[in-house]
Order: C-alpha cells, then structure tokens, then sequence
C-alpha cells in the first residue's frame, strides 16, 4: 500500500480492512476530459483520486449537466457501486489529468459480504461520503435556483 495515501477510506477503516482493499486497487489514469461514467449506466468501480480533478455532474433537463462537486486529491469518485441497483446517480468527468486507484466494484462488494466488519466500515465511508455530497449538492443548487439568503441554514 501507498504510504502516503491518506484518503478519507484510510482514516475511515481500521487499517488491516484498508490494506485489504488497496490490495484489491489497481492504478489508472484519465486525460482531460475523460468521461469516468454516465448517470444511469451501470456502476461497477469507483476511485479515489491521487492527482487531479473530478467533476461530478447531474443531467438537467433543457440544459447542460450541471456541476454538483469538484473532487480531487485523495477523495471518492463513486459511491453508487454500493447500493443497488448498481447504477450511477451522477455523471463524472475529469477537469484535468488524473491519475487514480480504481477498485473493481463487485470484488470489493464480496470482501464485505464475507466480512461484516469490512462491510460496516465500508458502508459508513460511503455514508459519510453520500452525506457530504448531498449537503453540498443542496448548496449548488440554492446558490444556482433558489432566491439570495434561502440557501442559508438556520
């Protein structure tokens, strides 16, 4: 494992299941531009970023996609390979090179199957990932539609 890899995963998990799966991780990079997956496709691996930037987006009728969160050194790209149906909620394109661990979806989902331990400290990264996501995805989008001061939390 990467010593200097400290992803959100790694300070999440106990670090023997941390281990295990950057065993399971394999090293990918990305061109400008790239698009990693499409909202509604078939989610079958996620990322975590080593140098560059992700743009997450959402499709909006009538308009472009929509930018929800630029991700970048050592954060999530993808959580949608968790829960069924396995399909992406997002699209997601690189805003400059990247450069990547990429993790094979269902090999990861069958490490937590056979260990709940693993899988529970899994599903709580991602959960926490999720939450944040949605929060700022409720941000962007006040700021974008919504009339000035609505967006502010009380």
């Amino acid at each position: 494992m990467n010593a200097s890899l400290t992803s959100s995963m790694l300070r999440a998990l106990p670090a023997e299941h941390g281990e295990r799966l950057m065993h399971s991780a394999r090293e990918v990079s990305f061109p400008l531009g790239t698009r990693l997956f499409e909202e509604g496709r078939r989610a079958d691996r996620f990322w975590i970023v080593r140098t560059g930037t992700v743009a997450l987006d959402m499709r909006v009728p009538g308009r472009r996609a929509v930018v929800i969160e630029t991700v970048g050194h050592n954060e999530l790209v993808g959580w949608s390979w968790l829960f069924g149906p396995h399909t992406w909620h997002l699209g997601a394109e690189a805003t400059s090179p990247v450069r990547a661990y990429e993790f094979d979806a269902e090999v990861v989902r069958a490490m937590c199957r056979a260990d709940p331990a693993l899988g529970m400290a899994v599903s709580q990264w991602v959960g926490d990932t999720v939450a944040r996501r949605l929060r700022s995805a409720r941000t962007r989008l006040l700021d974008m539609y919504a009339p000035y001061g609505s967006g502010s939390l009380r």
